[in-house]
């Protein structure tokens, strides 16, 4: 049994094992309307398992986030090449919702790239997503350009980002 990050109330923040996978998948199909494969989750767990972190209540995996690294040019500077986390989802399921959660995990989440020295962290969030936007904007996160058509259904998408050092 993992050790808690953080607790949120009576909720357990912890890394992702790949045990609590199949968990992951069954809230990323019942709170987003984008899907991946079961092997792209467990690759992002084996790539970064320091930024893929589960909340958790009674046994049981109610929230995620799986961040990955790449190399690109900064979001924030003119030039230059840098390592960056991606936060490529984060869902918690409808009933926890509005108790913290999101925050924790974007938190230690964020602590996960950190540890692997990256220079930002990025995200994509649905133009529609208000209540994200306004949570990702409280963790200091800049909104970097609009994505036209960026979801399969044809919603834009904002590019949010958060300079590390």
């Amino acid at each position: 049994m993992q050790t808690a990050l953080r607790k949120v109330g009576d909720y357990i923040i912890r890394r992702c094992e790949d045990r609590d996978l199949p968990a992951v998948v069954d809230i990323n199909m019942a709170a987003l309307p984008e899907h991946y494969s079961d092997y792209f989750f467990e690759s992002i767990l084996h790539e970064l398992p320091e930024a893929f972190i589960v909340a958790e209540i009674d046994d049981r995996i109610v929230g995620y986030i799986m961040c990955k690294l790449e190399f690109g040019f900064s979001n924030f500077r003119k030039l230059g090449f840098v390592k960056k986390g991606h936060v490529v989802s984060v869902a918690v399921l409808d009933d926890h919702r509005g108790k913290g959660l999101g925050k924790a995990l974007m938190l230690e989440g964020i602590n996960g790239v950190l540890q692997r020295k990256a220079d930002e962290i990025y995200l994509e969030v649905r133009a529609s997503n208000t209540g994200a936007i306004k949570m990702y904007e409280k963790l200091k996160f800049d909104t970097k350009s609009r994505l036209r058509s960026y979801y399969r259904d044809g919603e834009d998408a904002y590019l949010m980002a958060l300079e590390l050092n």
